[in-house]
């Protein structure tokens, strides 16, 4: 596998020179988990930054009862871990893989040198955490404000994207997975998906969803209607 090619194509990485993918390359290590590994756990030392290649990978925070909050569902292309990498500190969460996955790795001092020295890079890294940053105030506001079938109906919509009627998506995380990042539980999920499919908002086909009223959606989401 040619490194320096992989790091190009990743969207942290973008716009780097060729000796910027060099150095990039030099330091860069691929790691393989088998699905429910732990890559990292909440509290162990940030020892460097993880980009995925390949398959999914879940974060997420235990409660001290055991409850499961997901925070994020990552695919291909996606950093995780740079937080911790940044302020010097341990993960604030778990990484645990949903499926066989690929990653880079890069060890903290190394990369936190050529930052230094790489400003598109600084750049690139502020303007991922500032989408993680919008991404978690969305799900602050949706876990604090919303009620369940809001959540479901925006995590829908948002997935489905614009002109959603229709529209036929796949869920790629389990609904027992979906049902823990939208801060419920799955016999909850279960009965408001079939809900939606009585009202005529979703046909649910297993993990298959087909948008059949977008608008509806769209007043269900922000509290307009309710279930």
């Amino acid at each position: 596998m040619d490194i320096e090619k992989q790091l190009a194509v990743i969207p942290l990485f973008a716009n780097l020179s060729p000796d910027e993918y060099r150095s990039l390359a030099a330091i860069a290590t691929v790691r393989e988990y088998g699905r429910g590994a732990a890559l990292f756990g909440d509290g162990e030392p940030g020892d460097g930054l993880y980009i995925l290649l390949s398959g999914r990978v879940k974060i997420y925070k235990v409660s001290a009862d055991g409850r499961e909050q997901i925070l994020h569902i990552l695919g291909p292309g996606e950093p995780f871990g740079e937080a911790a990498v940044f302020a010097g500190s341990s993960f604030p969460a778990n990484a645990t893989a949903l499926s066989a996955v690929r990653v880079f790795f890069i060890p903290r001092k190394p990369f936190v040198e050529l930052i230094h020295r790489m400003p598109q890079l600084a750049m690139n890294i502020m303007a991922s955490m500032s989408r993680r940053l919008k991404k978690f105030a969305g799900m602050i506001e949706a876990l604090s404000l919303k009620e369940v079938p809001a959540r479901l109906a925006a995590h829908m919509l948002f997935i489905a994207g614009p002109d959603c009627e229709g529209k036929i998506i796949r869920l790629k995380i389990s609904k027992a997975q979906l049902a823990s990042f939208l801060g419920t539980i799955p016999e909850t999920l279960s009965r408001i998906f079939k809900k939606m499919s009585a009202r005529g908002y979703i046909e649910v086909n297993g993990p298959v969803i087909t948008i059949r009223d977008c608008e509806g959606l769209e007043a269900l989401a922000h509290g307009l209607e309710r279930l």
